[in-house]
């Protein structure tokens, strides 16, 4: 199974275009620091590929892949769909960004809530329709799936496991009870080698249904937005806690670093944000997770499993 990162950084991106916290600064100043939206790319089989969620950096993201370039033929691309990991802008608004696809359409994968979310509140159907038909595919839950809809072609199966109700705010209104999968973290199975990859770029909570999933796991990708639970009050960017937010810290006590530690699967961290001192590639919090034996996932990273 071939994984390949498109993106590392939490919504906004680093830098961000309207912040000049040390993070987006050091970026403007140190080009290698920068990091686009949060985005995994599967091949799903020999020339097809499924991108993890629609980023705003989606064109430039494809052209820094060369394995997701067009060809041969002059509109023929190896991208064969997309999968929502849940509906937040940072993860959807890239959908508009592939209005070319034209009649063979685009096909999405996702969970009955953020399809709703998307066409109801965001109208993606009447907005993208006239350029390019959308079909919809939901994520399995109960027993993985091919990614591929033909399952002779794929060698990948697919299954969600749900680990929020968090809506964005564009839909805190919608109908349902938070126990509906507004955010789901994906299962990734080779099926010839039957090796996984978990890959949860937002994290509200850890159920035990994701705690089982990554104990059996050979690679896990994870929420690291905030490094510690004061983050977003101590930088000024929200009078939330990140657990207050929506994201489990890395740092202390309950933190992913805690739960990532004890497994036996490479881990690592993605969707930083600009607030993150691990933005910074000398800060000393590398080295910290080093020496628990976790990562933190770069832009352009192969992870071949």
């Amino acid at each position: 199974m071939l994984l390949q990162v498109l993106g590392t950084a939490a919504g906004g991106g680093v830098p961000q275009w309207n912040c000049a916290c040390p993070g987006c600064s050091g970026a403007r100043a140190h080009p290698h620091w920068r990091r686009r939206h949060a985005s995994l790319a599967v091949q799903a089989s020999q020339d097809r590929w499924y991108l993890v969620n629609a980023t705003p950096d989606i064109g430039d993201q494809i052209e820094d892949c060369p394995a997701l370039h067009p060809g041969p033929g002059s509109r023929r691309t190896p991208i064969a769909g997309l999968v929502l990991t849940d509906a937040e802008l940072d993860h959807t608004l890239g959908i508009a960004r592939l209005r070319e696809a034209g009649a063979g359409g685009l096909e999405l994968l996702s969970t009955g809530p953020v399809r709703e979310a998307l066409l109801t509140r965001l109208r993606l159907e009447a907005v993208i329709g006239p350029y390019t038909p959308l079909s919809w595919r939901e994520l399995p839950r109960e027993r993985p799936e091919p990614l591929t809809a033909d399952s002779a072609d794929s060698a990948v199966s697919i299954s969600a496991i749900p680990v929020s109700g968090k809506r964005p705010r564009y839909a805190a209104d919608s109908p349902g009870s938070g126990e509906d999968p507004w955010v789901v973290a994906l299962r990734l199975t080779d099926r010839a080698t039957g090796t996984t990859a978990i890959y949860a770029p937002a994290l509200a909570a850890w159920p035990e249904a994701l705690r089982s999933a990554v104990a059996e796991a050979d690679c896990v990708i994870v929420d690291g937005t905030f490094w510690d639970d004061e983050e977003p009050r101590r930088t000024g960017i929200s009078t939330r806690t990140a657990t207050g937010m929506g994201h489990l810290p890395i740092d202390g006590p309950g933190g992913t670093a805690e739960l990532l530690e004890p497994l036996n699967a490479r881990c690592l961290y993605t969707h930083l944000n600009n607030t993150n001192p691990l933005v910074d590639p000398g800060a000393p919090q590398h080295k910290r997770l080093a020496d628990r034996g976790i990562e933190v996932a770069a832009d352009g990273m192969v992870i071949d499993l």
